[in-house]
Order: C-alpha cells, then sequence, then structure tokens
C-alpha cells in the first residue's frame, strides 16, 4: 500500500514499497503545465523541463548530468502536460540514493544559462515543428483551440513559436519561484527501499524549502450552443480526425462510467468502432476512443486517421455508435469483456516501478486523493449498463458535438450537415 507524508513545507512524499522489485523509481510532479500559463509566457512550463537537464549548481552542463545517468544504467525522462510537469529516473534499487540526488538536483538547482536558452530555443521550436508535421498529433491541438479557444486550456501545451524566441530568463526564474514550491509539489519513490532513508533523504534535500501559498490555476471557461467543426488544410491521402463532446472534471461521480463507455466504443481490438470502422468498412488504420478528466473541465474523444474520401462516411458511423448508447444497454457479456480489459490493462501496467509511481503521483498531483488498484478495480467492476447510458444521454447532445480534422479540405459544409445525433 501506498504511503503519504507531508512535510511541514506542504511538500507531500509518496512511498510505494515494492520489497522483491530490482528496479526502484523517484518522481516528482509539479503543479506546473500550460494551464497555469499566461499569454505571454505560454510554453514557458514546457521550455523549463528542457531547462532543467541543461545545468544544475552542482551539475553545470547537460553532459555532466546525461553521463551520472547514463553510468547509473538508469532510465529516465521529464514530461509537460496541461495541469503538471514531472521529471523522474529508474535504477537498480541499490543505486535509489544517487537518483533521489539527481532529480532533487534538477527540480532544486537549475540554472538558466542565458547562453543554453538560447540554444535551446530552436530545440524547442523544432519540436513544434514535429507536432505540426504529425497530424495524429496536431489535430489534437486542432481540437483543444476548437472547444476552448484563446485561453490556457486552447493553447498547444508547447507553446507558440513567437512566444518561445522572446522568453527569458528572468521569466523562468519569476515562473520557478510562482510554481515550484514545496505546496505544489510531489515526490513518489516506488521499489525495493528502506522508508527511513528515504524519508531522510528527501528531508534533507527538500525539506529547507520555504512554505508558500498555493495559487489556483485561472478557471476554464466553456461556451457551446451548437456543434462546432474545426478544419486545418494539409494536402494528404488520409484526414486526420477527433469527433467527441465536452464533458465534466476528474472529480465527477461519473467518471468511470465514461471510462469504460470509451473502452466499449475504441478501447483496442475487440471495441465496436474497431470493427466497424476498420474491420467491416477497411476505412481507417487507427481508432480510438477516450476520456480526459482534468481539474476543471473534460473531454470524451474518438481519434481516427481514414481515407480522405470516406471521411463523411466514417463520422456517420461513430455518430451512429454514440448513438446507440443513448438507446440500448450495453449487454452484460460485453459489458464483462470491456471491463476485464480495462482492469486486465491497469494491472499489466502496474508490473514495474515507474508506472507505480505514475499511477499514485497522478492522483496525488490533481485529486489529492489516492486509490489502492483494488479499488480502482472495484469501482470499475460496480459500473452498471444504465450508467452507462445515463452518461451517455448526458453528453451525447448536439450542444456538446464537436469536429476537429487534418485533410485536404477547403471548405466544412458537408462536416457541419454530418455533426448531429
Amino acid at each position: 500500500m501506498v504511503k503519504k507524508i507531508v512535510f511541514p513545507n506542504g511538500l507531500r512524499l509518496l512511498l510505494a514499497p515494492r520489497p522483491k522489485a530490482l528496479a526502484s523509481t523517484v518522481l516528482v510532479l509539479v503543479e506546473a503545465g500550460s494551464e497555469y500559463e499566461t499569454k505571454r509566457t505560454s510554453g514557458l512550463s514546457h521550455f523549463l523541463e528542457h531547462m532543467c537537464f541543461k545545468g544544475t549548481v552542482r551539475r553545470p552542463t547537460h553532459a555532466v548530468i546525461a553521463n551520472e545517468l547514463a553510468s547509473l544504467g538508469a532510465a529516465n525522462n521529464a514530461f509537460t502536460s496541461q495541469e503538471y510537469t514531472g521529471y523522474w529516473a529508474k535504477a537498480e534499487s541499490h543505486k535509489l540514493a544517487q537518483i533521489i540526488d539527481i532529480i532533487s538536483d534538477l527540480y532544486l538547482n537549475p540554472i538558466f544559462d542565458p547562453k543554453e536558452i538560447d540554444k535551446e530555443r530552436g530545440v524547442i521550436i523544432e519540436e513544434l515543428n514535429t507536432y505540426e508535421d504529425t497530424p495524429t498529433d496536431d489535430v489534437h491541438n486542432v481540437w483543444s483551440k476548437l472547444l476552448y479557444g484563446d485561453q490556457p486550456a486552447g493553447w498547444d501545451v508547447g507553446g507558440r513559436k513567437e512566444i518561445i524566441r522572446k522568453l527569458t530568463q528572468e521569466d523562468f526564474l519569476s515562473y520557478r519561484r510562482d510554481r515550484y514550491t514545496p505546496p505544489n509539489t510531489v515526490v513518489v519513490v516506488s521499489g525495493h527501499f528502506r522508508e527511513r532513508d528515504v524519508v531522510a533523504a528527501v528531508r534533507e534535500r527538500f525539506g529547507h524549502l520555504p512554505w508558500a501559498r498555493r495559487r489556483a490555476k485561472p478557471k476554464t471557461e466553456e461556451r457551446q450552443t451548437k456543434p462546432q467543426v474545426a478544419v486545418k488544410f494539409k494536402k494528404s491521402d488520409q484526414s486526420h480526425l477527433v469527433l467527441g463532446v465536452r464533458a465534466f472534471d476528474i472529480f465527477d461521480k461519473r467518471r468511470h462510467a465514461l471510462q469504460t463507455l470509451s473502452d466499449i466504443v475504441g478501447g483496442g481490438m475487440s471495441s465496436r468502432l474497431f470493427h466497424r470502422v476498420r474491420e467491416d468498412l477497411g476505412a481507417a488504420y487507427y481508432i480510438g476512443a477516450g476520456a480526459e478528466l482534468l481539474l476543471d473541465h473534460g473531454a470524451f474523444t474518438v481519434s481516427a486517421g481514414v481515407d480522405r474520401n470516406r471521411i463523411v462516411e466514417v463520422m456517420g458511423v461513430i455518430i451512429e455508435e454514440l448513438r446507440r448508447l443513448t438507446k440500448d444497454l450495453v449487454p452484460p457479456q460485453e459489458l464483462r469483456k470491456t471491463k476485464d480489459h480495462m482492469i486486465g490493462k491497469m494491472v499489466l501496467g502496474l508490473e514495474t516501478s515507474d508506472e507505480i509511481a505514475g499511477f499514485y503521483g497522478g492522483q496525488e498531483i490533481l485529486t489529492k486523493k489516492l486509490k489502492e488498484p483494488n479499488e480502482v478495480i472495484r469501482d470499475l467492476k460496480a459500473v452498471t449498463a444504465e450508467e452507462i447510458r445515463a452518461v451517455a444521454r448526458a453528453l451525447f447532445t448536439d450542444r456538446r458535438l464537436n469536429f476537429a480534422v487534418i485533410g485536404p479540405y477547403a471548405k466544412d459544409d458537408s462536416f457541419r450537415r454530418a455533426l448531429h445525433f
């Protein structure tokens, strides 16, 4: 079971022991992401994440950091999302003290050398170019902008190139002072370790930091009265689409029903849409569904890469399947199979220390509450066909419906005509 310790300065430490684990992970999560930014600093959270690997007071260059991690045989990475940033490393369990030292150093002591900032701008811009050239990724940015417009929830996590080119060392220092504080931070350690050693190591490195008042992110505004369409022109043989609806936040009691619905619709090769769109129609290579539920907003989406000439046909099939869920109860055998699929996927995903750290850390950084895997399994097993139909009826309405596509289309008329339940 996971153990949570809150230090006097507000820092949270989660301990997830696995006595027989050969490898252990340290993960540091911070309430700092694109939804905490302003127009003038859009992309700063992600840029700052990069800069933490460019040098610290104790490890002044990227090469020193990279070589030390390599000498430990460690796996490591970092990531930035809309609502938090994470830094992690995993190594053999007897090397846990060293990776705690390195990851805490990245968090605590980045130097933000102006020369390195200037060099890294090019890297960030090329990363943005990569996403723009990858429609499977870029269509989700088109989708977010369609739903949320010109507010943080609608901005690309990576930011805009014109902003990236202007960010200064002071921007990094100011944002870090504001967001990288103990109450905004969760440290997770998973694997084989002695609890007292880990607690002492984390206290030594983070305990001196002063408490600071937590500032909530700006509230996401949602306004929609009719179906919406966004088309981004790109000459191609395949079109990439996202079709879905506005949903609710991560605290909503209907979340397990929506997650189960998502798996029924597009949770893998046995899902309804995989069978109909790929196997029966042969109109797509990939198609899937998911629910992204965040602090104050959420969405259910179906995404697919389809034959450009059959996209309206595929839209019709997707909408037909969603409409069917508002009318018919999911048959018992299909519901049982779906739950087994979801539970099995979750359990298999928790076989490694880094996945375990992410499982608990993700809950804590967003909800401030922790559930053990068996509790999540219990909640999923309790979902009924009636609850799935109820959430479908609540969400699958024209006024919540949205469609984003990247492909060789000059107009959106045919999409607008097809977009209704």
